[in-house]
């Protein structure tokens, strides 16, 4: 049996600054499970001018200690609709779980000073043995309370972000292109 699991989330930042923020969300205090995240590739798609970015995150594995868990993140920002979609999947440990994540990140229409977050999770075991729904049901809950560690770490990153001025001498950097 497969678990799904979906939640919305708003933030009270641009979508540029969230955006930004998703970006450069590790290290943060409240992920201190992601040992590291690298880039593997990253790209501009001619004909859509959408940003490509492909990393690999090794991450502590809290089930099979001293096995690290790694995942692939693919992501696409669209800077002339407002839109950055996130897709995760873990590569290793796949046939104990398989854990697909969904997130994407968009200006919301009634304030375009927010930005909205919807997360998308699908969670399915293949071990067998009569096991597959309780560690799906397990991770699930697990899923559940790390997304509020997440929300928290971005916060962190944003709220970072603002007091070393960041998002102000970008703002700045933007004006003068604009006054060009």
């Amino acid at each position: 049996m497969v678990k799904f699991y979906q939640q919305r989330h708003s933030y009270d930042y641009s979508w540029g600054t969230v955006s930004y923020a998703f970006l450069n969300r590790y290290p943060n205090p409240f992920a201190t499970h992601v040992l590291s995240a690298d880039t593997i590739e990253h790209r501009i798609d001619p004909s859509t001018g959408s940003l490509h970015i492909t990393r690999l995150l090794r991450k502590t594995n809290s089930i099979m200690r001293g096995n690290d868990a790694f995942i692939l993140e693919d992501v696409v920002v669209d800077g002339q609709s407002g839109a950055l979609v996130s897709r995760t999947r873990n590569i290793t440990h796949t046939r104990l779980l398989k854990v697909e994540e969904k997130q994407t990140l968009t200006i919301d229409p009634l304030d375009p000073g927010r930005t909205l977050c919807k997360n998308e999770t699908c969670i399915v075991s293949n071990i067998g043995y009569g096991m597959n729904s309780r560690i799906e049901s397990f991770s699930l809950s697990r899923f559940s309370e790390n997304i509020a560690k997440s929300r928290k770490g971005m916060l962190y990153v944003l709220d970072l972000a603002q007091r070393k001025g960041l998002f102000r001498q970008r703002l700045l950097m933007e004006r003068r292109v604009e006054q060009q």
